[in-house]
């Protein structure tokens, strides 16, 4: 996200202060908080970690509530559609979804300009996105692996079905050109996509002002144990019983601020308050980025839905093909089957293959053994773990480039976003080979023979952090296949001086 003009940001938090927005435990208990920001958060940039976002005006204590939007202040599709000409238009498509009617809401509102209530908000809102649905062909194809183009070319499709669909209500609501086009659309429903906080009454979610100015923690990965437990109970998740009480909302927030403490999430509306209340999910330091947990992703849904992805996510995973008769000679939810961000494989994964190069006629009786995490045998181990690493080597020999090639055309990238002057520029294009050639055409930026002034435009630059996100994507798969594998021989090699010592001793 782009850096907000001081002035600017300062109108916006002004105006926040007016809706009873706060970060201060003082502020919560008034009707109209003296400032905005500045007890618990203030506004920072961090270049290296998401950009614009909020850090610890203070230090913060872990579970400590550090941020309270009231009700009033959260953009709903309930809050749009007050307005008389969008709600009439608006029935009459009752075919359209949830999210299309907010999408269409929110281009609305847009139109409006200043005249909007929510114009603070609005301008402030980033004016690009980099999901996968504005990926271009190329853009697509750099991704390399079949499921991820797979998954790019579904969200542009469902982007132009979806737009193409509400284009009527738009037009009956007469909006600008300007907003009636896919990029628009698109533009819109990433806003949705990558900002909206889950809200009880509406599917949709809401957008909360200064609230979607946390940047994005993955949750801790979830400990080998854990999945264990998980995988055995078949359970898919955890539920947190929401508190009651009939307490003063003064005594209610000193409640809420001890049980922090134990709640699996870092924020939440909480009804009895009327607000959206915003926990500290760690200790931070005074200066420190204060980060938010927006659910469990792997890479390629964060670029799905939010248009970044993290180097080290622990919640990342990689799936290798298996064959049908690994389905059936177990229960595993295919979901289940996959290798963790670390390399190693997961609990279904192991205890899929362990069954299956178990002969049929002994799988009945040692199939306790294998749901329970047990290795079978230290052949039976060696064999499942050299499966995997095999098949891990099939997948990286298909793909067209290696680890090294990925990282030194990253590297390249890098120069060409920091190039410095137009000739400095040229030198770097005039490098680059393959994959950059196909780039170079599809922007239409083939190397000039009359040696004019090359600058980037904005939209060739919008293009190559496209790409580099498609090249940290598949690097970053690779590296886990890559990781894999070394797991795999660390443990076929233990596991075979274990039993030759074994085998001495007897």
């Amino acid at each position: 996200m782009e850096e907000a003009e001081p002035e600017t940001l300062e109108g916006f938090l002004a105006w926040a202060a007016e809706l009873g927005i706060s970060d201060s435990l003082h502020n919560f208990q008034s009707q109209k908080p003296r400032i905005c920001l500045g007890n618990s958060l203030v506004v920072s940039f961090f270049p290296d970690a998401g950009g614009r976002g909020l850090g610890a005006a203070r230090d913060l204590r872990k579970g400590e509530l550090i941020l309270r939007v009231p009700k009033s202040a959260l953009l709903t599709r309930d809050s749009l559609l007050k307005d008389g000409i969008l709600s009439s238009a608006a029935n009459g498509h009752r075919c359209l979804s949830p999210t299309q009617i907010m999408t269409v809401c929110l281009l609305y509102e847009m139109g409006k300009g200043k005249n909007s209530f929510w114009y603070p908000y609005l301008k402030h809102l980033p004016r690009s996105y980099e999901i996968l649905a504005t990926f271009s062909e190329f853009e697509k194809q750099a991704l390399q692996v079949d499921d991820a183009v797979w998954t790019t070319e579904k969200a542009i499709s469902k982007a132009e079905t979806e737009w193409k669909q509400a284009t009527l209500l738009m037009q009956e609501l007469k909006l600008k050109p300007r907003l009636l086009s896919l990029r628009a659309w698109i533009w819109a429903s990433a806003t949705i996509s990558s900002r909206t906080l889950h809200i009880p009454w509406d599917e949709v979610g809401c957008l909360c002002p200064v609230g979607d100015l946390f940047n994005y923690a993955a949750p801790g990965g979830e400990s080998k144990d854990i999945e264990n437990v998980e995988n055995l109970m078949h359970s898919s998740s955890l539920q947190d019983d929401s508190l009651s009480s009939g307490h003063s909302t003064d005594s209610l927030l000193v409640e809420r601020y001890d049980a922090q403490l134990q709640r699996l999430t870092d924020g939440g509306y909480d009804d009895d308050i009327g607000a959206y209340c915003f926990y500290a999910r760690n200790n931070y330091k005074k200066g420190e980025q204060v980060l938010l947990s927006y659910g469990t992703y792997t890479n390629l849904e964060l670029l799905e839905h939010y248009g970044f992805l993290l180097n080290k996510n622990p919640n990342d995973k990689v799936f290798i093909p298996l064959e049908p008769s690994m389905y059936s000679c177990n229960s595993w939810p295919k979901e289940s089957m996959y290798i963790h961000q670390d390399g190693q494989p997961s609990f279904a994964l192991l205890s899929a293959l362990r069954l299956w190069t178990t002969p049929q006629s002994q799988r009945r009786s040692i199939g306790h053994l294998a749901y329970s995490g047990s290795q079978l045998s230290v052949e039976n181990e060696i064999s499942v773990l050299k499966w995997i690493s095999q098949n891990c080597r099939v997948i990286l020999n298909t793909l067209p480039t290696t680890v090294e090639g990925d990282s030194l055309l990253l590297f390249t990238i890098d120069e060409i976003q920091n190039a410095g002057n137009p000739m400095e520029l040229r030198k770097l294009l005039c490098q680059l080979e393959s994959e950059a050639c196909a780039f170079l055409e599809a922007n239409s930026l083939q190397k000039e023979e009359n040696g004019g002034e090359l600058v980037l435009s904005r939209k060739t630059k919008r293009s190559i952090e496209r790409w580099k996100l498609a090249v940290e994507w598949r690097l970053r798969y690779k590296k886990i296949l890559v990781d894999c594998i070394s797991y795999c021989s660390e443990t076929i090699n233990y596991l075979s001086s274990q039993n030759f010592s074994t085998v001495r001793t007897k």
